[in-house]
Parts: C-alpha cells; structure tokens; sequence
C-alpha cells in the first residue's frame, strides 16, 4: 500500500479531505524521522515502536576488487511491532490489542 493509498482510504473514512489527511500522514512521518535523528524512540501503544539500532562496526568482502573493506558501525532505524500487531499478523487471536 502506498501513502497515496493510505491517504484515500483515512479521507474516505473520515471524511476528511485528502489534502488535510495528507499533511497529517506527512507531518506523522517527519515527527516520527525528527525523534529518530535525536536519539528518542517512538512508542506507539498496540502498534509498534519506532528505535534506533546500533550496527558494530564489521569487516566485508568486495569480490570484484578481491579485498577487504571495513564497515564502519552506525545507526539505522528500525521498526519492532507490538505483540498485538504480530498476533495479528500471524493469526494469533489469544493475544490482546492493548499490549505492547
């Protein structure tokens, strides 16, 4: 689904118009990127956390050039769904929607 889709769906829904349901998508999104790139999580109850993971630093390969190469560590977004959302996802009705 893309955030044109999305967008549609919330508008027709809510009956809201699309313009104004796409700066709320939008203005989520950069809120949710803003507190990755200052260190700070986003929790979100019966849906799922938005972290930051640490990659350690680590040796590759290139093949073509046959040599090693060393990639630095950093940090990458990443998101961990709450246990509801996975119980949902795989058919698992015995879990409840207000956990994390």
């Amino acid at each position: 689904m893309t955030k044109a889709e999305i967008v549609a769906k919330i508008a027709k829904e809510t009956g809201l118009d699309k313009e104004t349901v796409l700066t709320v998508v939008e203005q989520f999104m950069l809120k949710v990127k803003d507190s990755l790139v200052d260190g700070q999580p986003v929790f979100l109850r019966g849906f799922g956390s938005f972290i930051i993971k640490e990659r350690a630093t680590k040796t590759a390969r290139n093949i073509k050039e046959e040599r090693s190469i060393i990639i630095p560590a950093h940090n990458i977004p990443a998101f961990k769904p709450a246990k509801s959302f996975m119980g949902r996802v795989s058919g698992d009705l015995d879990i409840q929607d207000d956990e994390d």
